[in-house]
Parts: C-alpha cells; structure tokens; sequence
C-alpha cells in the first residue's frame, strides 16, 4: 500500500491495497526506509511513523511512500496536525458496539485516507517547516519524557507507602481470602445468546473500566441477559473488583465499587470480591492488592501467554490476607490515603502540564503546516534573540 504525492495533493487513486487480510507473512506490506507507516486503527491518536529502514509491516498498517515532490518528515508533521486528525476522525469506521456488546474498534480504510486532499507548500518550503518542527517539536518531547520519569518516581513513592503501612500487620495471621470473602464471577459477554421475554438489559463492566484504586466510567456497555443471570453477576457497593486479565503487572489489582452506576454488572473477566465487612472491610482488601506483596503473588501464580497473562477466582481466593482487627485496619487505611492524596495532587499537576504540552505542539504543527505561521520569520527573530 502507497500514497504519491501529486501536484500538491493526496491522490486516491494512488493507493492500493492488493495484499489480502490473513495470518501469514506473504499478506505483510514491504516497507522502505522513508515510507510513512500509519497504524489504521491508532493513526488519529499519533500513531504515526517514518521507517528508517526495509522490512514487513501487518495488514493492521497503512505504508505511505511520498512522491518526489513531498518531504516525509513534512508530512509526518502534516499527519499529526489537528487538521488532518479531524479529517481522519471524520472517516473512522467501525465507531459503535456491537451485538455482543463489545465495542468496534475504529480504522482508517486506505481508500478513505486517500480522499483527503493535502495541498503542498514547495519542496524547499516543506524542509524549512519540518526542520522546524523537529527542533521545536524535540524540545517538548523531552519535556514530556520528564514528567513521565516524574510519574514514574511518584509511583514508586506510592508503592513505598503502600508497603510500609503493611509492614505493621506483617506479623498477623495469614488468612486464605476465600475464607474471609465471596468471590463472585461475572457475565460472559456472548452475541450467539438468544433473547426471550425473562431477559434484561443493564450496564456492565470490563477490564479497561477497572484500574488500580479507582474505576472510569466513560465508557459504559450494556449487554442483554437472563434475569438470572443478571441477578448473579450484579454489584453491590462495597465490592471489590478484581481483574481476571491483562497485563502481567495488573493482574488482580482491585477497587472499591461504590455502587456508582445502579443496577451494574460485571463482566467474568472482572470478578467481585465481596468481604465479611465484620472482619475484612474493602478499603483495606483493595489497598492491600496494591502491594508488593501481592503484585508477587498475582505475577507469580498468572497463567502467561505471550501477550497476555490471567489469573483465576481460586487464585484469588487462595490470597493471603494479613488480619488484623477491623479498627486497626481502618487506620492503615486513612494513613495512607493522607498520603497518596498529596502524590495525586502533583500527579494531577504533572498530567496539566503534559497536556498543556501535548496541546502546544499540536497548535504550533498546525500553524506551520497551515501556513498560518511562518516559520523562516520566527527562526530569524530566534536567532537574533527577537524570541526566547
């Protein structure tokens, strides 16, 4: 699959897709060094790349080749303005959920891409901005990378704390989870079930809903099911949700479910840890699958794959919990959440400024591709110290 440039547009009718969609290598595109490599589904989020040299890229990828009269570094910048982003948002398809309840996964078709017209600045032009653009556009890069080493350091910090609140109760008894909670499994999300009169439609969540203290729910699917099943698979506020699979890292981390949606399920691959609150409250469970200590045992006994790794309800039952008396664990508790409260606070500053960040380089790629900014003017005035 290629684009040429020509006459100072994106021309359709130079893109082909002759390779069919299938698992072995003779369906992989080749790739040469200089060509712009669009990941179809992720391009609209930045996932966008020049090769620096030969070799296969997935049918899940769209290989750009520029024509003589385009500079790939240009249009890799041209690629990532919100311009062009809007114009691709604008040609997704796939957007929606689908019968099963699982939400499609939006991509750009090559044809779709090749409906958007780009006009070109000359060839000399086209240098000018992208050598711009790579110096500018490096700087808060770098600025970027440091507040993701930051987060990084405020990560480690929280584990710190997180650890040695525990370290009080390291010396109590080791009680096996399933003696102290129920572990409830959810519902499996299967588009071949039929539908009849006894069923409900309610909301559900999945993986990508659950994260380690706290849940996101943006992004709510509904799913159709028997009211038996329903009844078996819905939350109830004071549950600890667990996940089943992912990364090997995520394994079993675990939040509070605060009842925030009414009448929710839980997909099987969330399971609900809901704990005897006279002897295990849930704030002290969920902060406690956020130590190291469990981390290990999570990474430790997760089935592995390649990409994937997954563990199971009588794993999680088998967790030792540290017990302690239920006064004693509140305080653990309100200790730590005093202090992970200050790290949230320079997480929260941290995250203002990447986005501020993000947001410049895309106002200034914008501009100089649009030419509403010209960027030979501003290199001078830089270089006579016009401009900071």
């Amino acid at each position: 699959m290629a684009v040429s440039i020509h006459r100072g547009v994106v021309r359709r009718d130079t893109i082909t897709d002759d390779l069919p969609r299938a698992e072995d290598l003779s369906n992989y595109k080749i790739c040469e060094p200089g060509d712009i490599v669009l990941n179809r589904m992720r391009a609209f989020q930045g996932a966008i790349g020049i090769s620096p040299q030969r070799g296969l890229v997935s049918p899940d990828y769209l290989v750009l080749r520029p024509g003589e009269s385009a500079d790939a570094r240009y249009l890799h910048h041209l690629f990532r303005s919100s311009w062009f982003v809007g114009e691709m948002v604008s040609r997704l398809r796939g957007i929606g959920n689908t019968e099963s309840g699982a939400v499609r996964t939006p991509r750009i078709n090559p044809e779709d891409l090749g409906d958007i017209s780009a006009p070109l600045p000359s060839l000399n032009e086209q240098r000018r901005i992208a050598d711009f653009l790579d110096a500018e556009t490096a700087l808060m890069d770098a600025q970027t990378e440091l507040r993701s080493r930051q987060r990084a350091t405020l990560d480690e910090l929280a584990l710190s704390m997180i650890d040695d609140a525990f370290k009080s109760v390291q010396n109590s008894p080791q009680v096996r989870l399933g003696y102290l909670a129920l572990v409830q499994t959810g519902v499996t999300v299967d588009g071949g079930r039929e539908h009849d009169g006894n069923s409900v439609t309610m909301p559900y969540l999945r993986v990508a809903n659950v994260q380690a203290g706290y849940v996101i729910l943006d992004e709510i699917s509904e799913i159709s099911v028997p009211r038996q099943t329903a009844s078996a698979s819905r939350l109830r506020s004071g549950d600890v949700l667990m996940t089943e699979g992912g990364d090997l890292d995520k394994l079993g981390r675990g939040t509070v479910w605060h009842g925030e949606i009414e009448n929710c399920l839980h997909q099987n691959h969330v399971f609900a840890v809901r704990p005897d609150n006279q002897i295990l409250t849930p704030e002290y469970l969920a902060l406690l699958t956020r130590t190291s200590m469990a981390r290990k045992y999570f990474e430790s006994t997760g089935n592995k794959t390649t990409n994937l790794a997954s563990t199971s309800s009588g794993k999680i039952r088998d967790f030792r919990v540290p017990l302690t008396d239920v006064i004693k664990q509140c305080s653990i508790v309100r200790e730590v959440d005093v202090r992970l409260q200050s790290i949230s606070r320079v997480e929260e500053h941290l995250s203002q400024q990447t986005e501020l960040l993000a947001e410049r380089r895309r106002t200034l790629i914008t501009a100089a591709v649009t030419g509403q900014l010209d960027v030979t003017t501003i290199r001078r005035h830089s270089s006579s110290g016009g401009i900071a």
